[in-house]
């Protein structure tokens, strides 16, 4: 037997007989066992062995070499393995003897494991000297590079870096560093795995000095690592990342689709198409039902992009298509999630399938793969987005489905908020352009000139609005109002207080009064129930806050008044080129309520520009208020021309897409009624001047030609003269105004409103004013400083007029 213990080799041999019994034991044995001759000769041969594979006597009786692998017991009790080579020893007549030669088993040197380590390591290493040569390559850096290590062996480090990176001038550049510092330098690189393949192979370096036991550098070795999964796997986190940040941009339904199918183009897929259910689009109700689409799908293409040359470069965005329903389309919308498919040889004519148009525009073989994502949000189908590979080689994985799931269902909660969006955008732009009124109404005060325009698609409709009200004694009150927000809610306290205006314009209140009023309905409005049945301020009690400038302009004094609650004061052009802001004091927004409001009166000279607006007009991201207000004068100050042309001249200064607030604005140029269209005579107060009244009315109406309105006339004069005399008192004024109507008016110095009664049959008074009533169109009384002013108007005939 061969054994190294203290550097010596022990040959270890013993001989047996055929029955096994040991005949004789060597040196060597006695030193590795530990028995000596006396104490083992005699014995049985099994007795020194923990374990033999073979029986030894058989072995023995067939009288052939055998070779087995056993353990041996020593002296001290220690297992040792061995192995066991047995020869027969012939002699003549004598029964056969056995030679037993063994030896530890071989064991295994660090070198030989290192070697195999090294070998068997699945990281590509490299090894270069300090020439940066190379000097061994293990079997996984062969495989990469699919050459010998006798094939590389001297190359430059910069020679095969160019087969095993993009950059390869940074490997040298980095293993030259490593050499000269002493430190372990990183790098990443990337590399196609084939031609045909779009994406690309991570792969990460970490080159590091080779030192021998006294420190100093021998060499630069590079190990390389194939990091692709993890390199995918941070870019599809990315993706998703970049999905939230790219798509949902702006509340348009075709823009976010198109962010949609722009994603990942290049690296994700090859080209991309989104269709939006027909149903979804042009459905106008905001809870669209959630059920599961059946029957033939009808889909609008909303949205496709592709990289260069792609094979549907000639799809048409708003194209309509169908598909059916044992489509692969229409079964990834039944099932509701994400379908990969591969066609192997090529061809995908089963996703055209009954789309001969669109078969013919892809292509006969296309494409190898397809992802089919369902869009859907708050249980409901939107549509289908399909993406499609023909350039990247590798087929949709699980992880790829995944992924377009995610993204999808951001997608699809985008398109979802913009389809609501467009839904109430359209209910809010119907609701106020119904409201705002489309022609100016008949009058003579002042020739009006409107425009309206809602804010961009991004900020949503708001609650700006005009009205022009034709008030008695021919004057006329302009409005102009802005709520504050946006939206259907916006709009329709908007169409509240618009009415609430008009309701109490027609009480004639002066403009500081209407305006205190209308702060109380204002108030008075969050605390109301928005939604039948439920309790006040149980659903919404936000807060409404609101604008609006009244003005009241007389076309018989040419006296203008007006009070702002809040807003932009208006602008004032006179017929020299002069504009001018009046000095209105501006009081508090609609909603504040307790504080008051002030009016403003001045004089108008005859064919003055009133210009109301809201502060979307001449506000905006790059100019302030007063900018705004400076260069909406000096455009009022060149336009000479029709009020429909300054109008456009306004719009065309001030405003620029997009716009991020709705525009109302409201031209008046004033006219003037002289002394040919008004009569007017201060009466005293003697019950004998209704006669002497009744003359004069009729002198006058025949001077104006409107000798049939004469009888009417006659009566309403002497009714109302007579109810100044009897219940107001000095001073009293008849005033009649021919206008589009012929209107009588009689002022008085009581501050009490007269009012309908029912007189009885015996009652000699209480039938004037029913008289009034049933023989003229309209009248009414409205305060004024002095007292009260009761008027009724007669429409009058054509030949009248």
């Amino acid at each position: 037997m061969n054994n190294d213990m203290g550097g010596q080799r022990w040959h270890v041999t013993a001989v047996v007989d055929s029955g096994g019994k040991i005949v004789a034991w060597s040196t060597g044995a006695s030193r590795l066992l530990g028995y000596e001759a006396g104490e083992v000769v005699g014995r049985q041969v099994e007795t020194l062995l923990a374990s033999v594979p073979v029986d030894v006597r058989r072995a023995c009786d067939a009288g052939q070499e055998w070779r087995a692998s056993a353990v041996a017991v020593t002296h001290s009790g220690q297992r040792l393995e061995l192995m066991i080579d047995a020869q027969p020893l012939a002699r003549a007549g004598d029964e056969p003897l056995w030679l037993l030669a063994a030896s530890p088993k071989a064991g295994v040197d660090d070198v030989t494991l290192k070697q195999w380590a090294m070998d068997q390591l699945p990281i590509a290493v490299l090894v270069c000297d300090n020439d940066e040569r190379v000097v061994a390559a293990n079997n996984a850096f062969t495989a990469l590079l699919n050459r010998s290590e006798e094939n590389l062996h001297g190359l430059d480090l910069a020679d095969v870096a160019g087969h095993t990176a993009s950059d390869a001038e940074a490997i040298p550049a980095l293993a030259h560093q490593a050499r000269v510092t002493g430190d372990v330098m990183h790098h990443q690189t990337f590399t196609r795995s084939s031609p045909r393949a779009v994406r690309d192979r991570s792969w990460s370096s970490v080159l590091f000095p080779l030192k021998d036991p006294a420190g100093r550098i021998r060499g630069v070795a590079s190990a390389v690592y194939d990091t692709s999964v993890e390199y995918w796997a941070r870019q599809r986190l990315a993706l998703v990342n970049e999905a939230s940040i790219r798509i949902g941009t702006t509340l348009d339904i075709e823009r976010t689709a198109q962010e949609l199918a722009d994603l990942g183009i290049g690296q994700y897929a090859d080209f991309a198409v989104v269709d939006l259910l027909d149903s979804v689009l042009s459905d106008t109700d905001a809870d669209v039902e959630a059920a599961a689409p059946s029957g033939p799908l009808r889909f609008r293409r909303c949205a496709y992009a592709s990289v260069p040359d792609g094979p549907q470069a000639a799809e048409i965005i708003g194209s309509r298509c169908v598909y059916p329903e044992d489509s692969p389309q229409a079964q990834a919308l039944v099932a509701g999630r994400a379908v990969a498919h591969r066609f192997q040889d090529g061809r995908f004519s089963v996703l055209v399938e009954g789309d001969a148009e669109r078969a013919q525009r892809i292509g006969p073989d296309a494409n190898h793969a397809a992802l089919l994502v369902p869009l859907q949000a708050r249980g409901v189908t939107l549509g289908l987005a399909q993406f499609y590979r023909h350039r990247i080689a590798e087929p949709f994985d699980d992880e790829d489905v995944h992924l377009a799931w995610e993204i999808g269902t951001r997608a699809a909660l985008c398109i979802d908020n913009a389809l609501r969006y467009s839904r109430e955008r359209t209910i809010s732009v119907t609701l106020q352009r119904s409201l705002l009124q489309q022609t100016a109404p008949e009058q003579s005060a002042v020739d009006v000139a409107t425009r309206y325009l809602p804010a961009g698609a991004g900020a949503g409709v708001g609650g700006d609005w005009y009205d022009v009200i034709p008030l008695s004694g021919a004057r006329v009150a302009l409005v102009v109002g802005d709520v504050v927000g946006h939206g259907l809610r916006a709009s329709a306290v908007m169409a509240q207080l618009r009415t609430a205006v008009r309701t109490l314009a027609d009480v004639d209140l002066a403009p500081d009064e209407l305006l205190t009023q209308l702060d109380d309905v204002v108030l008075r409005l969050p605390s109301e129930p928005s939604e039948p049945g439920t309790a006040p301020g149980g659903t919404d009690t936000t807060e409404i806050s609101a604008t609006c400038l009244y003005v009241v302009y007389d076309p018989v004094s040419r006296h203008c008044s007006m009070a702002s609650a809040g807003h932009v004061l208006p602008a004032v052009a006179t017929p020299d080129g002069k504009v001018k802001l009046p000095d209105l004091p501006v009081g508090p927004p609609l909603g504040f309520g307790g504080l008051p409001f002030e009016i403003f009166e001045f004089d108008l000279p005859e064919g003055s520009v009133l210009a109301l607006y809201t502060d979307g007009l001449i506000e905006s991201r790059d100019r302030d208020l007063e900018a705004g207000q400076m260069l909406l004068c000096e455009v009022l100050s060149h336009s000479a021309g029709s009020l429909e042309s300054t109008c456009d001249a306004l719009l065309d200064t001030l405003q620029h897409e997009p716009r991020s607030d709705d525009v109302a604005l409201l031209l008046a140029r004033t006219q003037a009624l002289d002394t040919t269209h008004v009569a007017t005579w201060d009466l005293p107060e003697d019950p004998e001047v209704v006669a002497q009244a009744r003359k004069r009315a009729t002198r006058q109406l025949s001077n104006w030609g409107l000798e049939e309105a004469a009888f009417v006339t006659e009566l309403v004069v002497s009714e109302l003269v007579t109810n100044a005399i009897r219940y107001g008192g000095g001073p009293i004024q008849l005033r009649l105004i021919k206008d589009s109507t012929l209107i009588c008016e009689v002022s008085d110095a009581s501050n009490t409103a007269p009012h309908l009664r029912r007189a009885r049959v015996f009652d000699e008074g209480g039938r004037g004013l029913l008289l009034v009533a049933q023989l003229t169109d309209r009248w009414g009384t409205r305060q004024t400083r002095a007292g009260k002013t009761i008027w009724a108007e007669q429409v009058l005939t054509p030949s009248a007029g």
